[in-house]
């Protein structure tokens, strides 16, 4: 039962947001009655955090770290996995970690918090993956934190601009500049 409550949660939080989405609209989804729901989370804001946690494997955020990739086709693939998903909902979810960030943060310290270590947490494992694409020779110098911050930045302000012009053609100009780039393989 929590398992589907956690989906339900991260779903109509994705689809509608934090606010909108009822703790009745989530077991509803999840198909359980709606007094389970407090013997599994103690509060909304548990739930949010448990499926900003959930989220973050399911963009397989880890895939940054595999070894077994080039660390540029390893960062690539990881944008154009997360651009996909977009495109398969024609631009209407964005990011979750994004929008919890931008409606909930200056509301819920409990959210904030998990916001941050979910942002805390990609910048990270992107940072790597960008040292280890200098250390292979794929990409020039450059600080691999801040460009790590940089692209996730511009990430979420590509995700805004995909929603607010209901296109998903603003994923070309990020991909051009990252990749052709800031992250243009070396000659």
């Amino acid at each position: 039962m929590r398992e589907e409550i956690v989906g339900a949660g991260l779903r109509r939080f994705h689809e509608l947001g934090y606010n909108a989405a009822g703790v009745k609209d989530i077991t509803d989804e999840a198909g359980v009655p709606k007094g389970s729901f407090y013997n599994h989370f103690e509060s909304k804001e548990a739930l949010a955090v448990e499926t900003l946690q959930r989220y973050g494997v399911d963009l397989r955020l880890t895939d940054l770290a595999d070894g077994s990739v080039a660390p540029l086709a390893r960062i690539r693939r990881h944008f154009e996995f997360m651009r996909d998903r977009i495109v398969a909902v024609q631009g209407r979810q964005g990011c979750l970690l994004g929008n919890l960030g931008a409606e909930v943060a200056d509301h819920s310290e409990v959210i904030r918090a998990a916001v941050a270590d979910g942002w805390r947490l990609w910048v990270s494992l992107l940072a790597g993956a960008i040292t280890e694409a200098q250390a292979a020779g794929e990409v020039g110098p450059m600080d691999p934190q801040t460009t790590a911050r940089f692209l996730v930045n511009a990430w979420e302000g590509t995700l805004i601009e995909v929603r607010v012009s209901a296109s998903v053609e603003a994923f070309e100009p990020f991909f051009a500049l990252a990749f052709g780039r800031l992250l243009a393989p070396c000659a």
